[in-house]
């Protein structure tokens, strides 16, 4: 096992992967940014270490930094988390050739996952239900039209090396094809330095439900249930919970099974998130897989009382898996809402400022991920969520009321948040009663 592991990222994951290195006996490096010097994780890690200015391509994606950062401190391995460089092989490669572990799957195993089109190949030679769309990139606008009247309008222009939302266009008439394709090529290639995309058959009103996966160095995979990711906010999530509204056992079953294979095929090792997308018939289809810890890991956690980050750094280690698929079990009904610093009746506008106050929630079955303090100064330059509320509750119901209590207890001065504007989601007819897809936020107004 690891002695000392150094965490490449920030907030409230940082404080996570903190908190687990310490119940395993493990020493810790946190980097920050010169705008991060007040930041919680800089100051509860056993060590500390200033990598750059605010920005992050020149601190949390300085990869030299990251790799000098290890060599000072003896560092034997570097947890990403999530974001920055949790899925850049470029980074795993630096890692292996400087000796360094990189606590996720290996660079190959990302390199057949990342890119979208390849990985759809993958899925099919797999029995892995997908999305019928085109066999790899569009090379011309020709083929482009062909593919989108062969599987039928509306349909999705999407980046081969994309994520988080970027890079996609959707599509309703072949007249508005080109430009469909020149805008998300364009956004591509800023976000990503690829602007290769492909396209897909647009799934109307789907379900976003994803398959949690930890699979070890020595060709073991499970799935650990499932989470509804449906309550999104232009392909951001906002709410996520499990079991999913409308999951049965046989459903579960086969999606679960669909993801091992799907794991198996790229030999992936370590936790890993496979997203389908799930029409009104119950029918899945692989979306992407993300080689990572996800944002929404704690609803796993709790609804199955496995540590996914303890569990991914025994993996790193080389430890075989303590559980078996038959070990699995789901217990209650989990809620997650995101806590993000923004102003829903501004457009959702970033605000970040000085915490003048803050009151968090608890009680039984309550949990609150964040890395924010009373005095703290929430800097402009990063992603803007600040805490997670997670609720568990016997069932949906309880969990909702729960969750309604939690958020109504959550108080913060000195902010907009967007607490009011989640318990709007709760409170709505359709979320209480679990009928809401992947465009319910697009179509309605909670602000």
């Amino acid at each position: 096992m690891f002695k000392k592991i150094l965490i490449a990222n920030r907030g409230e994951i940082a404080i996570r992967i903190i908190r687990a290195c310490r119940e395993m006996g493990i020493k810790t490096v946190a980097v920050y940014s010169s705008a991060d010097k007040s930041a919680l994780h800089a100051q509860i890690a056993d060590e500390a270490i200033c990598i750059g200015p605010a920005p992050s391509k020149d601190s949390y994606l300085n990869t030299k930094a990251l790799l000098a950062a290890c060599e000072i401190t003896g560092a034997q391995a570097i947890h990403p988390g999530f974001g920055f460089l949790s899925e850049n092989s470029h980074f795993v490669r630096l890692c292996d050739k400087c000796g360094i572990k990189f606590i996720g799957p290996s660079a190959d195993a990302m390199d057949a996952l990342g890119d979208k089109a390849n990985a759809k190949k993958t899925m099919i030679e797999n029995d892995v239900p997908v999305v019928p769309g085109s066999d790899g990139v569009i090379e011309s606008i020709e083929q482009a039209k062909e593919v989108s009247a062969r599987i039928g309008y509306p349909v999705m222009v999407k980046a081969s090396a994309g994520g988080g939302g970027r890079g996609i266009r959707l599509c309703e008439k072949e007249e508005d094809l080109e430009a469909c394709i020149t805008a998300a090529k364009q956004e591509a290639q800023q976000c990503f330095a690829n602007d290769e995309v492909y396209i897909e058959k647009f799934i109307v009103n789907p379900r976003h439900v994803e398959i949690q996966l930890l699979a070890d160095q020595h060709g073991n995979v499970i799935y650990l249930g499932e989470r509804d990711c449906s309550l999104q906010r232009r392909n951001q999530k906002v709410l996520e919970e499990s079991p999913c509204p409308v999951m049965t056992e046989d459903l579960r079953r086969r999606m679960g099974e669909a993801a091992v294979r799907a794991a198996k095929a790229c030999g992936y090792a370590n936790a890993g998130t496979v997203e389908f997308l799930v029409d009104k018939d119950l029918n899945f289809y692989f979306m992407e897989m993300n080689a990572r810890i996800q944002v929404e890991h704690p609803v796993t956690e709790m609804v199955t009382g496995v540590d996914l980050v303890k569990a991914q750094i025994a993996i790193a280690a080389g430890e075989p898996l303590r559980l078996s698929q038959e070990d699995i079990k789901l217990t209650g009904h989990v809620i997650e809402c995101r806590i993000n610093a923004e102003d829903p009746k501004n457009g959702f506008r970033p605000c970040p400022g000085k915490i003048e106050s803050i009151h968090m929630p608890g009680g039984p079955g309550v949990r609150i991920d964040t890395a924010v303090y009373q005095g703290y100064v929430i800097p402009p330059y990063y992603d803007s969520m600040i805490a997670k509320v997670i609720v568990k509750g016997v069932d949906r119901k309880e969990a909702m009321q729960k969750m309604k209590v939690a958020l109504s207890e959550f108080l913060i001065e000195g902010i907009t948040t967007n607490i009011d504007f989640q318990l709007n989601l709760l409170k709505d007819e359709d979320v209480e009663s679990g009928n809401f897809d992947i465009g319910f936020l697009n179509r309605k107004d909670l602000t």
